[in-house]
């Protein structure tokens, strides 16, 4: 079997213990899913093993040289993420250095995944972004970065954050306090994303004066959104008359994102928004859907095992097939 070897130098400024991992971590997580030999010694990578392989890690260790020179400190949760992503597609992960936003604590707000880095060129590129994937993939994170960064570069003046309130068990009307106060905990998840790019004092004076707003799916009837980047999050609780009522609102000089799980719908027995979604909107321009998976997931590993193992015992056990634009299914043009 033929055999190559490569020996890359670390650039000086640039400290090798960053790039390896603290303890080795990172080193140690690509050792193990590779078959090349790889060996660190003070500046120098050397890296030996089949021409593909070796290509393979070339591409890696040069991605993470790149991303510590920014200031970031890959895990070995990334560089398997990063690995795992040139496998698959063969593709250039040189677009997951790409900053979106950076936060008020200094920390860059980037996609991790190859399917992220394609959400966030879909919402650049389309006025309307579906996205579609199971938890823990940033759908929800992601659309509140570009969401974020847009006002601060002053390209919209305000941001629209909505979900559907949809009651399990209780009816929200008895439940006490004001209508803020019942609304709340169906929006907090918004709040927690905003809170961790922008500072909460700042957040919230955006709330008071209406540049931020965050508002029940249902208060949106008879508006029109203008100048503004819109998220319409757990759309897979709307129903299909709630999705045409939002996507009609759609104003001048707007981006509306739509994001949703639909193997977690809290609307069993009934037609979601996002059911037949793709079928009826497909042929339409300036639309898009991207569909992300367990290879993006970027919460705890143990979450995208986790979605894994939902799916094989569903699919052992003979699950009603997902319906056309429900999961895994192929989306226009960003794919």
């Amino acid at each position: 079997m033929d055999t190559t070897a490569v020996r890359l130098t670390i650039p000086e400024g640039v400290e090798p213990a960053r790039v390896t991992g603290a303890g080795d971590a990172v080193l140690r997580a690509v050792e193990g899913a590779t078959t090349a030999s790889v060996v660190v010694r003070g500046d120098a990578i050397s890296l030996s093993g089949t021409p593909d392989e070796v290509e393979l890690l070339t591409r890696l260790f040069t991605h993470l040289i790149k991303l510590v020179s920014a200031g970031e400190q890959p895990g070995a949760a990334d560089a398997l993420r990063a690995l795992e992503a040139l496998r698959a597609e063969s593709a250039d992960i040189s677009g997951l250095t790409d900053d979106i936003l950076l936060t008020y604590r200094g920390h860059a707000i980037r996609p991790k995944t190859l399917g992220q880095k394609r959400y966030i060129d879909a919402i650049r590129s389309n006025t309307v972004t579906f996205c579609l994937g199971p938890a823990g993939t940033g759908k929800t994170y992601l659309a509140m970065a570009i969401a974020v960064a847009a006002l601060k570069r002053h390209e919209v003046g305000r941001i629209v954050l909505t979900r559907p309130v949809v009651e399990a068990g209780e009816n929200l009307g008895f439940l006490p306090g004001t209508l803020q106060e019942k609304v709340d905990p169906y929006v907090r998840p918004l709040f927690d994303a905003l809170f961790d790019m922008m500072d909460m004092e700042r957040g919230y004076a955006l709330v008071e004066q209406g540049i931020i707003e965050i508002a029940p799916l249902a208060y949106m009837r008879g508006r029109t959104l203008n100048d503004a980047v819109v998220v319409l999050d757990e759309a897979q609780n709307t129903t299909p008359e709630q999705m045409k009522m939002f996507l009609t609102r759609l104003g001048f000089n707007s981006k509306f994102i739509i994001t949703g799980d639909t193997t977690q719908r809290d609307l069993p027995g009934r037609r979601g928004g996002l059911t037949d979604i793709e079928g009826i909107l497909a042929g339409v321009d300036d639309i898009a859907f991207i569909h992300l998976n367990r290879a993006d997931v970027v919460r705890h590993a143990l979450v995208g095992r986790i979605v894994e193992a939902y799916d094989a015992y569903e699919e052992a056990h003979g699950a009603a097939p997902r319906a056309k634009g429900e999961g895994g299914g192929r989306g226009r043009a960003h794919q």
